[in-house]
């Protein structure tokens, strides 16, 4: 009998222990996925397990796509880097600078006959077409553009305007004016035109960037204008008139920005993207034609003071009368009158209800300086005279018996008798 429960208990227990090395159904699953894993990766999942990372650590995965972020962060503050002010200076100004293509009528003579009796040729008047080319930029979104005379004058029988995005428009001259070499246009177009904003020229520092813009030699069809970057060399720059041209050029900036034929009328421009002056011309020194590191811009508040007024009257007019009537000084005069060889404006006369009367001006005085400038010569007196407007006073230097005296003169509209 108790063999009997003995071996009933060892039984149960027997059958206790086989169950317990039995694998079930699902456990039989993951097992064969540990195998896949492990012929797919090499690894099986305790494997994988083992290797997982702690708290702070992160996956290969995770690294590889860290590194990824990294590089794509690195080119892009590459691609910034190379974003300046001069590039944006540059965005910002070109689509307003234009290529401007004029057709002039030039006068001349042809010989037509030979005389026997004069043995000579005879010769007609002839005329002919003649094309330059130039730059110039847009200062009004109704088509008002900026250029020089030299580029665009009275004379001009057809001014074609290009623009950087390909556009081609016929403009009308507004108005013009020799002695400061500058011409107001006007585009024949019913649209909206992009536009520069002009900077202030008495704030130039020298040695600050400076743009060059415009199309040098008319090289390109398609207008868009190329940038040549240098420094402002100098500023207040004046020129002595050269007695075959009639211009005076006082105040110019200096730049070693390379310009060349075809830049002229273009914008001189700060790395703000500001129009600090109008590109005019350059000085080669006879050792060739081209860019030698010297080019001058006119100014930029002188050209909006002289654009006012070609917009408004098509001229130039002073806003005052000086009351007095000048001769430039020449060595006849002063051969034949015994005065002073010096470089001046004889005063011939003087209005007595003027301000040159009331500030004490005779005639036979010599006119020495205006403002602080010396003066040169008559055309150059006048050019002087626009930097000054009606209520100012004006400071003159003058010779009298060969002492040197200095007055001020109210600038003030003549009255009327």
């Amino acid at each position: 009998m108790k063999f009997s429960v003995y071996f009933v208990a060892i039984l149960l227990l027997s059958q206790l222990c086989i169950g317990c090395n039995d694998v079930s159904p699902q456990e039989d699953q993951t097992v064969d996925k540990n195998q896949k894993v492990t012929r797919a990766t090499g690894r099986n999942l305790s494997s994988l397990a083992a290797q997982a990372p702690t708290q702070g650590q992160s996956t290969a995965l995770e690294q590889e796509t860290s590194s990824s972020d990294e590089e794509g962060g690195a080119s892009t503050q590459i691609n910034n880097s190379r974003k300046t002010a001069i590039t944006e200076a540059v965005e910002n100004v070109s689509p307003a600078v234009v290529s401007i293509t004029v057709t002039e009528v030039v006068q001349g003579r042809r010989r037509v006959g030979f005389d026997q009796f004069y043995n000579r040729f005879f010769s007609a008047p002839m005329e002919r077409e003649v094309s330059s080319m130039g730059s110039g930029f847009i200062i009004s979104e109704d088509g008002l553009v900026v250029t020089n005379q030299h580029v665009a004058g009275e004379n001009a029988k057809k001014v074609v305007i290009s623009l950087s995005e390909g556009a081609e428009y016929e403009a009308q001259v507004l108005g013009s004016d020799e002695l400061a070499d500058l011409t107001l246009l006007k585009i024949d177009a019913d649209r909206t035109f992009p536009t520069v904003e002009f900077g202030n020229s008495d704030s130039v520092i020298v040695g600050e960037w400076s743009l060059a813009v415009g199309n040098p030699f008319g090289l390109f069809e398609t207008a868009e204008p190329s940038v040549t970057v240098g420094v402002v060399s100098a500023i207040n720059r004046d020129f002595r008139p050269n007695p075959n041209e009639p211009r005076v050029y006082v105040d110019m900036i200096q730049t070693d920005a390379a310009i060349n034929r075809g830049n002229s009328g273009g914008p001189l421009v700060d790395s703000e993207g500001k129009v600090i002056g109008v590109n005019t011309f350059i000085f080669t020194g006879g050792t060739s034609h081209g860019f030698v590191g010297l080019g001058f811009a006119i100014p930029s508040n002188r050209v909006q003071k002289i654009i006012r007024q070609l917009a408004s009257s098509g001229e130039v007019e002073l806003s005052f009368d000086p009351g007095l009537e000048t001769r430039e000084m020449t060595y006849q005069m002063v051969a034949q009158y015994d005065l002073p060889a010096i470089p001046g404006l004889l005063v011939q006369s003087v209005n007595r209800d003027g301000p040159a009367y009331e500030a004490g001006i005779l005639p036979g005085d010599i006119i020495l300086k205006i403002g602080n400038e010396r003066v040169q010569s008559q055309m150059h007196a006048r050019a002087l005279l626009r930097e000054f407007e009606e209520g100012d006073s004006m400071r003159v230097e003058l010779l009298r018996k060969n002492e040197r005296y200095e007055t001020k003169m109210m600038l003030r509209k003549k009255v009327k008798e």
